[in-house]
């Protein structure tokens, strides 16, 4: 999962628990530094910077939105070079509210189903973009913004470890709404 600075803190905060308490490894990394400041000025540690990593180690990539996080994933060459990674092997790649536009600027969503925080749309360039909270196609998993993160894990984790540990995660947390 890559921070930067502005990122925002619901939609990677939440997501990063949920996969934890499905005892998915999931490593947070820092663009440029170790101390990374959300949009709302909460400061996070993150495991690793952008230097300590290489693009073959990737298994998969979480993109959290926000502004101007996503600005500051987009222009950073080790997060694209993660993305090309994770798409040349169909590995995950999740993104969530304005996150998915790095992926429809890198032509990663042609042909796919994919959502983004209202008013990015236009940015989703060659996506079926639908109405829905959260979408997966194949190894791709989209959601418009931090209301929808508990939609947003679930699929990841279901993606990941299958339905029945995704379902347990979510009974856990007392989440008796309507997951899609």
């Amino acid at each position: 999962m890559f921070l930067a600075d502005g990122f925002e803190e619901t939609e990677a905060l939440v997501t990063l628990d949920m996969m934890r308490r499905a005892d998915i490894e999931v490593k947070t990394v820092g663009i440029g530094k170790n101390e990374i400041t959300g949009t709302h000025n909460i400061c996070v540690k993150a495991d690793l910077s952008d230097c300590d990593i290489s693009v073959e180690c990737c298994e998969g990539i979480i993109l959290p939105g926000g502004m101007p996080g996503t600005e500051n994933l987009y222009s950073n060459e080790t997060v694209i070079s993660s993305l090309k990674h994770c798409a040349d092997k169909k590995l995950l790649i999740a993104a969530i509210c304005a996150a998915p536009i790095i992926l429809g600027r890198k032509g990663l969503l042609k042909d796919k189903k994919a959502v983004c925080f209202p008013g990015f749309e236009d940015e989703l360039d060659g996506a079926y973009v639908v109405s829905c909270p959260c979408v997966r196609d194949d190894n791709i998993i989209t959601a418009k913004g931090a209301g929808c993160v508990f939609e947003f894990s679930h699929q990841i984790i279901h993606y990941i470890k299958g339905e029945f540990v995704a379902e347990s995660v979510i009974r856990t947390i007392q989440h008796f709404g309507d997951i899609v």
